[in-house]
């Protein structure tokens, strides 16, 4: 049907349509996950929704599923869930990790108040609220332009990839599917770099005692991994150089490490907890262990560093450890946040 000059000129006057900056954006905070409990069903739900995920385990379906139904949903829950418990939030009865995420997605709100057409979301890769549960909240909310920010400033397919597969996913089954933007890694970013050098330097000067070295400790991934092309060894080793030149450190007074491995494979090395142990019989007697890989305190910095290598560092002759927190949502980790999310909003806002 042909549409005559004097119509055409008047649905296409800017004040019949609403202006991009009137118009509903979501921001969508996304971490890992979290059990919604410490009893063995909550954590076997957890883990066969974590373990069955292609982009963290990578071995074929027909080798890894009966060891994972068999073997490992069947003596890990109750394991994991002794952890967590070690951890839990028990006034909120949650994960210190849904604790600080949601906390993270308040703040930002709070920090983008000047622009009332931002609303501010959050959810987890694993467990409670999913993904697929925030984006519907945005959705029902009329944010019809949403920016997804996985919270990991490494990049490695097992963390930000499945994030964004998830996210993608749920996309696929909406009617009227928005305008989408996804934040990218940020292992040199100069505010993350600076608000990691800050957080340690508050932490040192409350301290009496003075570390003889930091190991920045970073989830581990396989090396087979990283051979098929994961930059995240990369972005870790990056970090740690930007930060120790921020610093003005030697190389031996900030060195990388990994943790958290799992399963027979080799996975990125030096381990950390036989770096703790191997110092400790060395001779070295204060240490300070920290984990920029991670935006919020959980349990593998909580439990596994804080709790376990303190333990290992000091049966083996170790006398003074310390763990620095995660920037969680302290200023500084918030700004870091506030940043990015400014940054990949322009032409938006």
């Amino acid at each position: 049907m042909a549409v005559s000059g004097e119509a055409f000129k008047a649905v296409t006057k800017p004040e019949n349509h609403p202006r991009s900056e009137t118009s509903k954006i979501g921001v969508l905070l996304v971490n890992l996950g979290t059990p919604d409990g410490t009893d063995q069903k909550s954590m076997r739900r957890y883990l066969k929704e974590f373990l069955s995920d292609k982009r963290v385990i990578e071995w074929p379906r027909a080798i890894w599923l009966p060891v994972l139904h068999g073997i490992v949903l069947n003596t890990r829950p109750k394991k994991s869930g002794a952890l967590y418990d070690k951890i839990w939030n028990r006034e909120r009865n949650e994960s210190p990790l849904r604790t600080y995420t949601r906390s993270q997605g308040e703040k930002l709100a709070a920090a983008l108040a000047a622009h009332p057409n931002i609303i501010v979301e959050w959810g987890m890769r694993y467990g409670q609220p999913s993904i697929e549960q925030a984006l519907q909240r945005l959705d029902e909310q009329g944010c019809k332009r949403i920016l997804m920010f996985p919270l990991y400033p490494q990049y490695s397919a097992t963390t930000t990839a499945t994030v964004n597969d998830k996210f993608f996913e749920a996309l696929i089954r909406m009617r009227f599917m928005p305008a989408t933007r996804t934040v990218p890694a940020y292992p040199d970013d100069a505010t993350y770099i600076d608000a990691l050098a800050k957080s340690i330097e508050r932490h040192y000067a409350s301290l009496d005692f003075e570390p003889e070295l930091l190991i920045a400790s970073y989830h581990g991934i396989p090396q087979s991994y990283f051979k098929r092309g994961d930059p995240y060894p990369c972005h870790c080793w990056k970090t740690t150089r930007l930060l120790r030149e921020r610093l003005g450190w030697s190389e031996d007074k900030l060195i990388t490490c990994f943790q958290s491995r799992f399963g027979p494979e080799e996975w990125m090395q030096p381990y950390t907890d036989k770096t703790l142990e191997k110092l400790a019989k060395d001779g070295v007697k204060s240490v300070a262990v920290f984990n920029p890989g991670f935006v919020a305190d959980c349990l593998e910095t909580l439990e596994e560093i804080a709790v376990g290598g303190a333990e290992i560092f000091h049966h083996n002759g170790g006398v003074n450890f310390t763990h620095v927190p995660c920037l969680n949502d302290s200023d500084e980790g918030m700004t870091v946040i506030e940043t990015l999310v400014r940054r990949e909003l322009q032409g938006w806002i």
